[in-house]
């Protein structure tokens, strides 16, 4: 134990001689030196089994990432959003997991900054970088789905991304509204964007649609339930499952119900 302690001191004085050796503008790769140190096998194969896809990782625990993030995002805080955002597109190019999620936490900390200008650079990561749900759900849960709850005019980019032949552009059109759809907002857009993705062969985009679904039963169960019933002859069984998963027993019987 006194061993561990000892190492972990000694890795937090690596890291932080690293920053002053190497000065603001090589942030980048300081981060990279600090998971390369902070990274493990056994959480590597561990993390692995989360996915289905091909992911590079690191390794290590969301704690650990998260703790990262935070001791850099002190360290750039003070930059202009502009040169965050250009760090933030540097670490998503990496391709690591753990690269993507210090990107992601960085921008929702900017949100009271972040404006309707700043979509495109949202919407480039979403079409070129994201590769995996947890990247795909944590980009589009927080900040873009706050920017289009503050920028409304955007849903209509939502409804583009469900024809994309990318499976994450096409969960992230769902996604991105499972926050506003649980404050009870845009209600006939999440029916026409679930409509849009209703038969997709793609049980990651039914499961973002489903969930996007349930999300919205939460202020309008009855609502939702009637759009199962009147589509559940052509819905996955999946994203139908998902989409009654807070619903009362009866309703669930009877949206389960064939024919």
């Amino acid at each position: 134990m006194y061993f561990s302690a000892y190492m972990a001191g000694q890795l937090t004085c690596i890291s932080e001689l690293l920053i002053f050796l190497s000065g603001m503008n090589n942030i980048v790769e300081v981060i990279r030196k600090d998971l390369w140190l902070n990274s493990n096998e056994k959480d590597r194969i561990s993390g692995e089994r989360f996915f289905k896809e091909e992911i590079k990782l690191y390794g290590m625990k969301a704690t650990m990432i998260r703790k990262i993030s935070d001791k850099y995002r002190d360290q750039v805080k003070t930059l202009p959003k502009e040169e965050i955002l250009q760090l933030c597109e540097e670490l998503w190019k990496s391709g690591y997991f753990e690269e993507s999620i210090v990107a992601i936490e960085w921008v929702i900390c900017l949100k009271k900054q972040i404006s309707a200008d700043d979509f495109r650079i949202l919407e480039r990561w979403v079409h070129q970088y994201v590769s995996n749900w947890a990247s795909c759900d944590t980009l589009c849960n927080h900040p873009v789905g706050d920017l289009v709850m503050s920028y409304p005019e955007f849903l209509g980019d939502l409804k583009r991304w469900t024809q994309s032949p990318n499976r994450w552009v096409r969960r992230a059109s769902a996604v991105t509204l499972i926050v506003p759809a649980r404050k009870g907002l845009f209600l006939p857009d999440v029916f026409e964007i679930a409509e849009l993705l209703l038969t997709d062969k793609d049980d990651m985009v039914q499961k973002g649609y489903g969930w996007m679904l349930k999300a919205a039963s939460e202020a309008h169960r009855e609502e939702v339930f009637q759009f199962v019933l009147k589509h559940k002859a052509i819905m996955p069984r999946t994203a139908l499952r998902y989409a009654i998963e807070k619903m009362p027993e009866e309703m669930r019987k009877k949206a389960m119900e064939k024919g």
